[in-house]
This record gives C-alpha cells, structure tokens and sequence, in this order.
C-alpha cells in the first residue's frame, strides 16, 4: 500500500489542479486529467491502452467537475441554460459518435489527436482576445448542429469537457466570458456522460487495463480525481469572477505546449 502512496498523491494534486482550471476556465479539467493518467498508466506497466483509458477516466470525472463548477456558477447567475438546452442533443450526439470512433483508433492515433489540438488550443489561450467577435449570436439550426456535434466528437474523442471550444464559440459570438465559462461548463456533463458510457461499454473485455477498470474508465483515477477536483472547482469559479485571468491563461498554456509537444512526440515516436 505504501508504494501507491506517491501515486494517490499525484492523483489528488492534479484531480485539485484539474478542479481549479473547470471553475477558472470552463474546461472540465480534462487537458490536465488526459496527459497525467496517460503518463501515470504507463508508469504503472498500463501501456497496452493507456490513451484510451486517460480519456476515458478523464470523461467520467468531467461529469462530477462539470456539474460542481456549473452549480458553483448558477448561483452567480451566470449560466444561459436556454443555450445549455438547445445545444446539448446535438453535443451528446457527437459524444456518442467520439467515443465510437475512439474504440476504433489506436491509442497512438487518440494522443497525437490530443497533442495536436492541445498544441492549437494553446495559441487561443495565449493569444485569445475576449472581445473578439464573428457574430452578434450563437448560430441557429442547421449549423447548430454541425457545431455543437463536433464539439462533442472532438471532445470525447481527446476526454475534454468542451469548454474550450464552448467558451471560444460564444465568446466570438456575442457573449460575454463569464457568461461563456459559466455556460460552456455545462458542456462537460453533455460530453462526459455519454462519452464514459462508451468508452465502458468499448473496453469490456479487453486485456492490458489496470485494475478497478470499468471497461476503459478506471474506477479508483475516478473516485480520487473526482473527490480532488469537486472541493476545488467553486474555488476557481470565485477566481473567474474576481480576476482578471489573462495572465494566468498565458502560463496555462506555456505548460499546455510542453506537454502538446510531448504527446506529439509518443506519438510519432512511440514513446
């Protein structure tokens, strides 16, 4: 026992990191939760579907931070749930679709996915702009649709809560940030549900998954990331309401791009 302890410990600082970034950002905490579980399964001898597992062990506790941080958010009354309302279908259609997909990918294909986009999500962290705008509102059917199903395709396919491309979209939509982090939080739960039930049902009897596994969703990275992230995420919605994050976002995605770059890497290289 006293061997897992570091582990537990490195599970229980990232899962409170993890919370702080879905109330800070709106994110779900999953571009932190991915990369740590992947490089600890593989650590632990984990590695015959170690991607696949990260993600979705990633989506099962995006659901717990989700619905903490979109609470949190809710009694500032920050969060549009007609919008929550009429892009969630659309979402779980393509979080259902991502987590289909994925049970076809190789795992080297899910991290080169994940590092890649990671590496483009960092440009928006560190050069986004909050006041830049494509349109005065949020699209309507049918691109309602395509977007809001891609989101969760690409979402689920990298075990993100959506919050990313939720808070860019409506940012350059019209709305405002707090608004935007508020309401793409709720994305996490329409992404993270359906998604962790796929990604169990795919991983039913394949060989290689650490114990406690449900499918490809490892229950023990749950119940400790979860319990960590949970008691942090009102901690960072506080912050998202009372700071100014610019410069927190910049450093946030130096670090992303050390670790895009490193996924990039394993992928091409296979580690």
């Amino acid at each position: 026992m006293e061997s897992y302890l570091p582990f537990l410990a490195g599970l229980i600082a990232v899962g409170a990191f993890a919370g702080l970034i879905a109330g800070l950002f709106g994110i779900g905490g999953g571009v932190v939760m991915v990369p740590a579980l992947y490089y600890t399964f593989n650590a632990l001898g984990y590695d015959g579907h170690a991607m696949h597992a990260a993600v979705g062990t990633s989506l099962a506790v995006i659901v717990a931070t989700s619905l903490r941080s979109v609470a949190a958010h809710a009694k500032r009354g920050a969060v549009d749930f007609h919008v929550l309302r009429t892009w969630t279908p659309w979402i779980v259609v393509g979080a259902l679709a991502g987590s289909a997909i994925a049970d076809l990918a190789p795992g080297r294909a899910l991290t080169g996915l994940f590092g890649a986009v990671a590496l483009l999500l960092s440009a928006q962290f560190f050069f986004g702009r909050p006041d830049w705008k494509l349109a005065d509102d949020l699209p309507g059917l049918p691109l309602r649709g395509v977007l809001g199903a891609f989101i969760g395709i690409l979402s689920s396919l990298m075990g993100i809560g959506g919050g990313v491309f939720g808070v860019t979209l409506m940012t350059v939509c019209g709305r405002s940030i707090h608004t935007a982090v508020a309401t793409a939080a709720g994305f996490g739960v329409a992404i993270g549900l359906p998604g962790a039930i796929g990604f169990m049902v795919a991983g039913m009897g394949e060989p290689m998954r650490a114990p406690f596994s449900v499918g490809y969703v490892n229950a023990a990275g749950f119940v400790v990331l979860a319990a960590a992230a949970v008691g942090l995420a009102p901690v960072g919605a506080h912050l998202a309401h009372s700071l100014n994050p610019a410069r927190l976002r910049q450093a946030f995605a130096i670090g992303l791009v050390v670790v895009a770059l490193n996924m990039l890497r394993e992928a091409v290289f296979g580690g």
